[in-house]
C-alpha cells in the first residue's frame, strides 16, 4: 500500500510539472474559441444589443410577410424573455467580472495586492506556491512588466528573482538603473505548472488587476518585456521581433493621459538567443533617453 501511494504521489507530481493543473469533463474545452474581448463582451452595451437582436431576429423570422413594424415591436415587448444562452455566463466570464469588480474597488497598491492575494477565481493560484505581485519602488518613473513568474519567483514570491532576474539586473545597470529606481511586475501573478505559456482565459482574468496596477503606479514609461506582455496590453498580434523598441501610447479610461509603452526583449529571450542583444542594447539606449527627458 505504501509503495502504491509513492507511485501515485510521483505520478501527480509529474502531471503538475507537465502543465496539467485541472480536470476536465467528458468533452474537451476549446480555449481558443473565445478571445479576451469576446469573453467580457456581455458586460457592455454590445451584449445587450446582441441579446435584443437575437430575440427580435428569431421573432421576425416567424412572421409571414410582416410589414407592420409597430406590431412587431409591440409583440416582442409582450413575449416572455427566454433565458440567455449559457455561454454568456460561463465560469471564465464570471471570473473576469469578479476581477474587474475587485480591481476597480482598490484605491492603493496595498489594496490591489490584497485583492490579488484574495482572488480565488484563477486556477493557477491553486498550483502555485506564492502570489508574485511586485518588486521595486511604487513611486518609480519606469515600470517593467513581464509575463509569468518562474520556479524561483514562485518559491520567493518576488518577480524576476531567478536567472532571468539576475540578467535583468545587469540590463538595468547598463542604463544606470536598479530595482530601487524601477517597479517590476508581471501580467500573470501565479506560476503556470511546468512553466507553460498562460492561456487566453488566464491572461484575461489577470488583466483587470494589471490595468489597475498601472493606473495606481502611473509611471512615465512602461517597458513590456517579451511578446505575451506586449500583446496583452497593446492589443497587437505582432511578435516581439517586429515591435521591440517601438513607442506606443498606453491608456485606460481612468487615466487622464496616455503613457509611453516600449516593448523589449524578455531577459529569457536574450539569454537563449544572444543574437538579439545588439537590438536590445539599442532599444535600451532609446529608453534611457526617453526617461531622461521625463525627469
Amino acid at each position: 500500500m505504501i509503495q502504491n501511494n509513492i507511485f501515485l504521489r510521483e505520478g501527480l507530481i509529474w502531471q503538475l510539472e507537465a502543465g496539467i493543473d485541472e480536470c476536465i469533463g467528458d468533452m474537451p474545452i476549446d480555449r481558443f474559441a473565445k478571445t479576451t474581448i469576446g469573453v467580457i463582451d456581455h458586460n457592455s452595451k454590445q451584449f445587450d444589443q446582441k441579446i435584443t437582436a437575437t430575440y427580435k431576429g428569431s421573432f421576425v423570422k416567424e412572421q409571414d410577410n410582416t410589414t407592420d413594424t409597430s406590431q412587431v415591436v409591440k409583440s416582442i415587448s409582450t413575449q416572455p424573455l427566454q433565458e440567455p444562452p449559457q455561454s454568456y455566463d460561463s465560469a471564465p466570464e464570471r471570473a473576469i467580472l469578479s476581477a474587474v469588480a475587485m480591481a476597480g474597488a482598490t484605491n492603493s497598491i496595498l489594496d490591489l495586492r490584497t485583492a490579488v492575494e484574495d482572488f480565488e477565481d484563477c486556477a493557477l493560484k491553486k498550483t502555485a506556491m506564492n502570489t508574485v505581485f511586485s518588486d521595486g519602488s511604487p513611486s518609480a518613473k519606469i515600470m517593467f512588466i513581464g509575463t509569468v513568474p518562474g520556479a524561483d519567483e514562485d518559491r520567493k514570491g518576488i518577480p524576476f528573482s531567478g536567472l532571468s532576474g539576475l540578467f535583468l539586473d545587469k540590463i538595468l545597470a547598463s542604463i544606470d538603473l536598479d530595482r530601487s529606481s524601477c517597479y517590476l511586475t508581471n501580467i500573470i501573478f501565479w506560476r503556470p505548472p511546468g512553466d507553460r505559456e498562460p492561456t487566453l482565459n488566464e491572461v484575461a482574468v489577470c488583466i483587470p488587476f494589471v490595468e489597475r496596477h498601472i493606473e495606481l503606479v502611473l509611471p512615465d514609461i512602461i517597458v513590456l518585456l517579451g511578446g505575451p506582455a506586449s500583446k496583452a496590453l497593446l492589443g497587437t498580434n505582432e511578435g516581439i521581433t517586429k515591435i521591440h523598441g517601438q513607442c506606443f501610447e498606453y491608456s485606460t479610461p481612468k487615466m487622464a493621459a496616455s503613457i509611453l509603452a516600449v516593448p523589449l526583449y524578455h531577459p529569457i529571450n536574450l539569454l537563449s538567443s544572444p543574437a538579439y542583444k545588439q537590438d536590445a542594447w539599442r532599444d535600451l539606449l532609446k529608453i534611457k533617453e526617453r526617461l531622461s527627458q521625463k525627469l
